[in-house]
């Protein structure tokens, strides 16, 4: 059994739970992601891990309450277990391959979207504590959806928030402060960008007017995430490849976004309706 150890509501539909999973901790790279089912027969949920603990022997995850599954994880509470935590899975972060000399002193651009901060964070910390110089903004609907911007702080150089309708930081979106930094003269080694696909294909698109290098996750593809049930196949350099197993993260100029989001969108109603259940997987 999967104990919670703590638990913490980042806004009124996203929770942030530490939990324990010695296995994992010790395996875990930024850039994975872990499979939480959170009883015997519930669907299983692939969530990137936020953050993990070698010494306490925990990893931490962030969950959105979008359908019944998400909901029920949330619900749960300090002490209670999870059925299952699978994990580490999928491809890690290219980064981690390199050794901490390479990455010192690489300049970093980190764009994040929303519920995208949480897979960010993991990789601003891992190329911070490296040495790495590393710039993070973060963009949301409004000031209520910005989650773990203090966390961000500690881990990067300069944080830049801003929202659509000006209620944190300042008013806009994400690509409008690449260009005023791009624009501006700051120069970066490598971009990565976390969020909505909408958003990782218009923050593609300003990349590549700087020809700024970009790699963007397409872990909001994935539903069984072990490449059974075929949801997160998408077509990257002309290829097929499943997110779940090949990624998550990609070269962002070789994603065929429109497919992506055509894809995404197949389980958008499936996900909320409240007798759902996937039943790969389940025993």
């Amino acid at each position: 059994m999967y104990k919670i150890l703590r638990k913490k509501f980042l806004t009124p539909a996203i929770c942030l739970m530490e939990v324990e999973a010695p296995r994992i901790a010790h395996s875990a790279r930024p850039g994975q992601f872990l499979i939480v089912r959170a009883g015997e027969k519930s669907e299983r949920i692939p969530l990137t891990i936020c953050d993990y603990d070698t010494e306490k022997g925990s990893v931490t995850i962030v969950t959105q309450e979008v359908g019944a599954s998400t909901k029920k994880i949330c619900h749960y509470e300090e002490g209670e277990s999870f059925a299952d935590v699978v994990g580490p899975l999928g491809q890690p972060s290219e980064f981690v391959h390199s050794t901490t000399q390479e990455l010192a002193g690489t300049r970093w651009l980190f764009i994040a979207g929303g519920l995208g901060t949480a897979p960010v964070y993991p990789q601003a910390k891992y190329l911070h504590n490296a040495g790495a110089y590393v710039d993070v903004i973060i963009g949301a609907r409004n000031k209520d959806l910005i989650i773990m911007e203090d966390e961000m702080k500690a881990v990067c150089d300069h944080l830049y928030i801003c929202t659509d309708d000006g209620s944190a930081g300042e008013k806009g979106v994400v690509t409008a402060v690449m260009d005023r930094l791009l624009g501006g003269g700051e120069r970066y080694d490598q971009a990565v960008s976390i969020g909505p696909m909408i958003m990782m294909k218009f923050a593609t698109l300003k990349a590549k007017e700087y020809g700024l290098p970009l790699i963007v996750s397409l872990n909001t593809l994935m539903v069984d995430g072990t490449g059974m049930c075929g949801a997160c196949r998408v077509t990257i350099a002309g290829k097929t490849k499943f997110a779940c197993v090949d990624g998550p993260e990609f070269n962002a100029y070789d994603v065929d976004f429109e497919e992506a989001m055509r894809r995404q969108g197949m389980y958008r109603d499936i996900e909320r309706e409240e007798d759902h259940k996937c039943n790969i997987g389940l025993h």
